[in-house]
Parts: C-alpha cells; structure tokens; sequence
C-alpha cells in the first residue's frame, strides 16, 4: 500500500528536532532506521503529517566509559552496538542481543533508539535493557530527564517519552564479571520472539510475556532467597499476561518462559 501524503525533513541537530517536534506534537514522527515506523506507514496504520529524519543526526551515534556507566547514542545502528569493544567488555549482554535481532539487513540498519522508543512488546533489546537496569535521557525544550527502564515502557508501543521530547541517550551500569544469558524461541530466526528471556547477573528480563518488557520478579526473589535455578526457574511466568493466540496460547508461553529462564540462567552462571 502506498504511504499517504507527508512532508520529508532532515534534521540538521537536536534543537531542531525539538522546533520540529514542539510545531507538530503528535502529528510528526521521528525516523532513524525505519524499521518500526516505515511498515506502519505502508499499512497506513501510521500516517504523520511530518516524518523527521534523525537516522543521520551529528552526534546520537556513538558507545562510550562514562566512570562505571557505559553511555549509548540513540541513533547506534545494532551492528555497531555488537561489534563494539567497550560494549562486548563490559555490557556483553547488550552486544549479543543486538548481534541476533533479524538479518544482517536490520542490524545495518535498525538503532537502538528506535527499539526502545517503538517499545514494541516482542522486541529484543528493551527485555535486555531493563535486566540490566538501564536508564533513559530524554530531552525536550523544558531540558533533560532520565528515566529508568523500569519506569519508561507503559505499555504496548507505549513509553513515558512526551509527544515534544527526544530520546538521546541510553546508559547503562557497567556489567564486569557479571554473568549473562540470552534465550529466545522463534518459528524462524528473523521473526519476532514468541518468549525470550535477559539474564544479567539474577536480573531477568521476560520478552512477549506482557504489554512491555517485564521482569519475572518472583524468579529473582527465589533466587535472592537462595533457591537453585530449576526451583526459581518455574516462578518466571509468575505476575505476567501473556496473549492467546493461535500460533502461540498463553499457556505455552507460561511454559516457554520457564524453561528458556533455566536455560538463560544456566547459560549466565557459566558465564560469569
């Protein structure tokens, strides 16, 4: 289907984003890799009066040592993030999530910024994010607030960023020594996860469980209170909301999530 009727701008700075931003409020829509906003478009699902391109915005691209937290540019393309040296050294959870999100096509493309800010529920990087209790900086014409993960998804699509501001950076604790794990299930390996599951440390974060990414809080509880793997490990659907669908039921979600839980556990205690 043919997208409707738009106006292009490429943005030249932040500041203009924002000018942009403040003139249209809902009406606009910020572009970096395309991946969320173009197909929406295409099915007319999204139709903004004003797409702004951010995709090559001086100074949003970049991974860097911030003292003990490791500071992400909004507009890091996923190969960049997996590849990058201070990432695979201190948030190795990060670099190999970003290194196995759809196709070589999407990784060239695709950003970070984009991931969390389309918020989509099945999506990688926010479930790795929040397990490793990552922090989000926003600016707006008021000026800039951080707001953690935990805080940030609302909802399907759904975020705590206000129509006039702009995701800028994504910071992270530094993660040394701390053991990792990555697990998801999917019909093939570029699709959607239909359950995934981030482990950093005993921190868990649970994809398509839920209207956002969710932490299977009672599975970190068990652990905390010394319980083994495979005990904690079948409290992960606990508190969650899985969808029925035809293709996938909540119940064989429920149980997805326990055993990629193990299994991401299992994969982080070795990993330490």
């Amino acid at each position: 289907m043919i997208p409707a009727t738009l106006r292009y701008h490429r943005a030249s700075s932040v500041d203009d984003v924002l000018s942009v931003l403040a003139d249209h409020g809902d009406e606009a829509a910020l572009l970096a890799g395309g991946h969320s906003l173009l197909p929406l478009m295409k099915l007319r699902l999204a139709a903004p009066d004003v797409v702004v391109d951010i995709g090559g915005l001086p100074g949003l691209s970049y991974v860097r040592l911030d003292g003990d937290t490791v500071a992400i540019g909004a507009t890091t393309r996923y190969h960049d993030l997996m590849r990058h040296p201070v990432l695979t050294e201190h948030a190795p959870l990060v670099a190999h999530v970003a290194g196995v999100i759809g196709d070589p096509q999407v990784r060239h493309r695709g950003t970070i910024g984009g991931a969390v800010a389309h918020a989509d529920p099945a999506a990688d990087l926010p479930a790795a994010l929040l397990a490793c209790d990552a922090e989000f900086v926003v600016r707006g014409h008021e000026g800039e607030r951080t707001i953690a993960a935990g805080e940030f998804f609302l909802g399907p699509f759904t975020t705590a960023r206000e129509p006039g501001e702009l995701l800028t950076e994504i910071r992270l604790p530094r993660a040394d020594g701390r053991g990792w794990g990555f697990e998801k299930f999917t019909r093939r390996a570029i699709d959607w996860a239909i359950v995934g599951v981030a482990v950093q440390g005993n921190q868990i974060g649970l994809i398509n469980m839920a209207g956002t990414p969710r932490r299977a809080s009672a599975t970190e509880r068990a652990l905390a209170e010394g319980a083994s793997i495979a005990e904690a490990a079948t409290l992960a659907a606990e508190d969650t909301h899985p969808a029925d669908e035809p293709h996938a039921t909540a119940e064989y979600r429920a149980h997805l999530a326990r055993v990629l839980t193990e299994r991401a556990l299992l994969r982080a205690s070795g990993n330490g």
